[in-house]
């Protein structure tokens, strides 16, 4: 990944991750995982350990960067000048905490991203009067909701990933091998400056499709069925995800049209339902009650959606097993409900959606009626 993400007002995320600090009665925070220094920070290197210091804390704290010789020039490029920097040899978190001034303190730590080993190992090298404490939900909750630079980033990436599929359709789908509709979609959306793939596309065609997550085959793609395509772009470090269903014929079958109308009424009325407000769980229940309704629900096994930013699965979730955050404007989501009817076909359509007070905004914007790609 290349370019430094969006940091808000100048340090406003640090500032931001400060006051959390404070309000869980916290020193330091030790920051280790290379998206959440990026996204803190701006820094795109994948060796690095930022500690943050809650204003206020005891005298002699500060903000401290360390990486090693390979990031010097780079941490110099992107790292803040608040942030003392340090080029270590040897261990990034031995040297973290080594580099702890006062003697004692309660240090909160990402939890997801730091293996038993290195807690070990940081527990081991710390002052005994340093407690240490697992709190990575700091940064988790502040990437739920993007800012404008970050949403416009996602925007073009996901016109960047629409453009690159529609160029791909001009060469049809019947005849062609799954592997080779991925292979083209990947690499027209990195000529159209796409950095890297959200995730390996997705192109499943008639039983196939009802794998949620099949893997593209070298096998032909056969007229008259219907075919799953699931993709996105990375622009600038931000991701986007998009699924789209086609028939390669107009013979597809009245099961696979009825499957087809069934999932996009799910999808169009689990869009209408996300806003500021409801629960992911909430959202979930009124796509899944279409389905159900229709007596397909044994047929719609994952969550409606999930959130998007720097990651293509990032919080919050649109599920049955959601917990009780509301959704917050500003955060990202996907929409995508899915049929999948075992050894027949499979039927996905996803949007990728801006959540606000008032409903989504979309940033996907292929149409979504039933269309024959021959």
């Amino acid at each position: 990944m290349t370019g430094a993400a969006s940091v808000g007002s100048g340090l406003e995320r640090v500032e931001r991750v400060a006051g959390e600090l404070r309000a869980q009665d916290l020193d330091m925070l030790l920051v280790s995982a290379p998206l959440s220094l990026r996204y803190l920070l701006g820094f795109t290197g994948t060796h690095g350990v930022a500690l943050v210091a809650a204003e206020g804390a005891s005298a002699g704290a500060s903000h401290r960067f360390l990486t090693d010789f390979r990031y010097e020039t780079q941490a110099g490029e992107q790292i803040p000048g608040e942030f003392e920097r340090e080029i270590v040899t040897g261990s990034l978190l031995e040297a973290a905490a080594g580099s702890l001034r006062p003697a004692s303190g309660r240090l909160g730590f990402e939890e997801a991203s730091l293996t038993v080993a290195d807690h070990a190992r940081l527990r081991g090298k710390l002052a005994s009067a340093w407690e240490l404490l697992p709190c990575g939900a700091i940064i988790e909750r502040l990437r739920m909701v993007k800012d404008a630079g970050e949403i416009e980033r996602m925007r073009s990436a996901a016109h960047l990933a629409d453009d690159a599929l529609l160029g791909v359709l001009e060469g049809g789908l019947a005849d062609r091998t799954e592997r080779e509709v991925a292979f083209e979609l990947e690499l027209r959306m990195r000529r159209l400056g796409a950095e890297a793939v959200s995730f390996p596309p997705i192109v499943a065609a008639g039983a196939h499709a009802a794998l949620p997550h099949a893997e593209p085959r070298a096998v032909e793609i056969p007229a008259d069925v219907l075919v799953t395509i699931d993709w996105g772009a990375v622009h600038e470090g931000y991701c986007s995800d998009c699924t789209r269903t086609y028939a390669t014929g107009e013979g597809i079958s009245r099961e696979a049209r009825d499957i087809y109308a069934l999932v996009q009424t799910a999808q169009a009325e689990g869009l209408a339902a996300v806003r500021a407000g409801p629960t992911g769980r909430e959202v979930d229940a009124v796509a899944r009650a279409v389905i159900e309704r229709a007596g397909q629900g044994e047929h719609f096994g994952h969550g409606l959606g999930h959130g998007v930013g720097l990651e293509v699965h990032e919080a919050p979730r649109l599920s049955r097993t959601a917990g009780d955050q509301q959704l917050l404007a500003g955060s990202v989501v996907t929409v995508e409900p899915g049929v999948y009817l075992p050894d027949r076909l499979g039927v996905r359509i996803e949007d990728l959606a801006v959540v606000t007070a008032d409903g989504p905004e979309l940033l996907t914007g292929l149409p979504k009626a039933l269309t024959v790609i021959s």
